[in-house]
């Protein structure tokens, strides 16, 4: 069994290509089961254990199965450690045996930009060149290049509650070539934005509903549990509502919470990845749209799969 490391990864990826893998996974011919979902009680930051299997349909030509072992403990900042964790172990289809163990963390950090991007393709204004990015955590990177990979961005504005680290983020990528610059002025950037992303453990509301101009997306990847949320009722009214699985309406922030409050109907969630990539809709240029993702396994095999081919072509 080979493990794959995050440079590996990085190595044979490219958004591109990643999100149109993404797009046939959620066209059809993967398994998905509902994830299993453990609380960790911890003294202090509480954790949270998932567990996330796929498997490819029988009429795949090369079958596999996978599995997602993901810890999320919000607390490991302060260690200076990730918040989330994982590995992925990718098996034969037809017989269950082991073919490799991926870095769990760094598929994440990929699969979860592509899915965002994907979305985006169909839900943001083709003509779209600002974009917010809302937080600096592990995540930001990787929703800045992916958004960037399908969207004519030419400016991008980078947001964290600590200034010095929005700062420190945007410098890094600018000597990449991309073009971001860092803002202590939330309101005032999305204000002036086409798209926005927001990628925080937020427990209240950072962008407001009535920030939002005529066209702009709201691409929503934060907010994992119901204690957390970053954006208002105002902009979930607002928006034509899209979500990345069934589980956003009861798991995460945002969506599941505006359901619960009443604040948005179960008809005001127009549909998911699945229907974006089955039948794209027509797209209001003056609508505000949204995503709002909580994860997906077939997104984890989808890229695990890519990922295994790719090295295969290197090899």
């Amino acid at each position: 069994m080979r493990v794959v490391s995050a440079a590996d990864i990085d190595r044979v990826l490219t958004f591109p290509v990643l999100i149109d893998a993404l797009a046939d996974a959620f066209a059809g011919g993967i398994v998905a089961p509902v994830r299993h979902h453990h609380a960790i009680e911890r003294d202090g930051a509480h954790g949270t254990l998932l567990l996330m299997p796929a498997w490819t349909g029988a009429a795949s030509t090369r079958p596999f199965m996978g599995v997602k072992v993901v810890s999320v403990f919000p607390g490991n900042a302060a260690r200076a450690l990730p918040s989330v964790m994982g590995t992925y172990l990718l098996m034969d289809g037809d017989t269950g045996e082991p073919e490799a163990a991926f870095d769990g963390t760094r598929l994440t950090l990929w699969r979860t930009a592509a899915a965002s991007a994907l979305a985006a393709r169909y839900l943001a204004r083709p003509d779209a060149t600002r974009m917010v990015m809302v937080g600096a955590g592990s995540l930001a990177p990787f929703l800045i290049r992916a958004h960037l990979s399908q969207r004519p961005l030419s400016q991008v504005v980078l947001w964290n509650h600590r200034p010095e680290k929005a700062e420190a983020l945007a410098a890094s990528l600018r000597q990449e070539g991309l073009p971001v610059t860092a803002s202590v002025d939330l309101e005032a950037a999305v204000r002036e934005a086409d798209l926005v992303s927001c990628a925080t453990l937020s427990q209240q509301a950072l962008v407001k509903g009535e920030w939002l101009k005529p066209g702009t997306h709201l691409d929503l990847v934060g907010a994992f549990n119901l204690a957390m949320r970053e954006v208002d009722d105002v902009a979930l009214q607002r928006a034509w509502i899209y979500i990345d699985t069934e589980a956003a309406q009861s798991e995460g922030g945002d969506v599941a919470l505006a359901l619960q409050s009443g604040a948005i109907a179960e008809e005001d969630v127009r549909g998911d990845l699945f229907g974006l990539c089955a039948q794209p809709p027509f797209r209001d240029p003056d609508a505000i749209t949204l995503f709002k993702s909580v994860g997906a396994s077939l997104e984890d095999l989808a890229a695990a799969m890519l990922v295994w081919r790719k090295l295969g072509d290197f090899a």
